[in-house]
């Protein structure tokens, strides 16, 4: 396995990374000699197993911080990026991974709790709007390398309208439009930002949306290869992004889902 990234005390900062996408891209950067940054929110209960992947990326050989903070309080994220800054020594950061999954899945209508104003908020806030201040953090701090990856991760929700849904689609047009600005605005400072766009993905996050298993098994009926989207099929694009022959990709959405968009 080619270690691209060893011994140049790069850094992967994830946002998010203590399962699904963010996790499998933390393991597949690992494996190929980045080192990691997880930041991520998650209660007590759930801390053995993520304690046991975090292990297990540990046990690759590379450096690993990981913070347990609400990622979305701006005194939180200065502390973190002093710590980091204090730990990682002259390492610099080659890529942000926004894997945030904190939103509102109400119905607009025809329910006891229908979706509201500040539901739209807390979502597109968490899921669009914190990718912009963590770069703008990082840049500040002057902790990117000469040649640094943004990626964030969007979906079909995008274009199209799915019951309990809307909070969530709203932030992911956002998140696509920082993250276009991004790449324009940042480009000086050598900042790349796409956002790839995954089929259905059989992750905790997609299963707290009502009726998953339609979504699931309208990608399986769609999909050229007849299975769904793993999300180790999302890190090894995360992966590609961040190697140096990518480096003219920017301000892309870019499929990674085996041609599911075509049907």
């Amino acid at each position: 396995m080619s270690k691209d990234f060893i011994n140049k005390n790069e850094w992967a900062l994830i946002l998010g990374g203590s399962s699904g996408l963010g996790l499998a891209s933390a393991k597949k950067l690992a494996l190929h000699g980045m080192n990691i940054i997880i930041v991520h929110r998650n209660r007590k209960s759930e801390m053995k197993q993520i304690d046991t992947d975090f292990n297990e990326i540990r046990e690759i050989g590379i450096e690993f911080l990981s913070f347990n903070i609400d990622l979305l309080k701006e005194d939180k994220q200065k502390e973190v990026i002093t710590n980091i800054k204090n730990t990682i020594g002259n390492g610099l950061i080659k890529t942000i991974i926004h894997s945030v999954a904190k939103g509102n899945l109400k119905p607009m209508v025809d329910a006891t709790h229908v979706l509201k104003n500040d539901d739209f908020r807390l979502t597109i806030d968490a899921m669009a709007i914190s990718l912009y201040d963590w770069v703008s953090a990082v840049f500040k701090a002057q902790l990117f390398t000469k040649d640094t990856r943004v990626i964030s991760f969007t979906s079909e929700g995008n274009t199209k309208a799915w019951t309990n849904y809307a909070a969530v689609s709203a932030a992911k047009v956002a998140l696509e439009a920082i993250s276009r600005s991004i790449a324009l605005e940042f480009a000086p400072y050598g900042v790349k930002a796409n956002c790839l766009q995954p089929g259905a993905v059989d992750t905790q996050s997609l299963r707290m949306i009502p009726g998953y298993e339609q979504l699931i098994a309208n990608s399986l009926q769609r999909n050229p290869f007849n299975r769904i989207t793993t999300p180790e099929d999302v890190a090894n694009a995360v992966y590609l992004l961040c190697k140096d022959e990518a480096a003219w990709i920017n301000g892309c959405i870019i499929p990674v889902n085996g041609g599911e968009h075509l049907n």
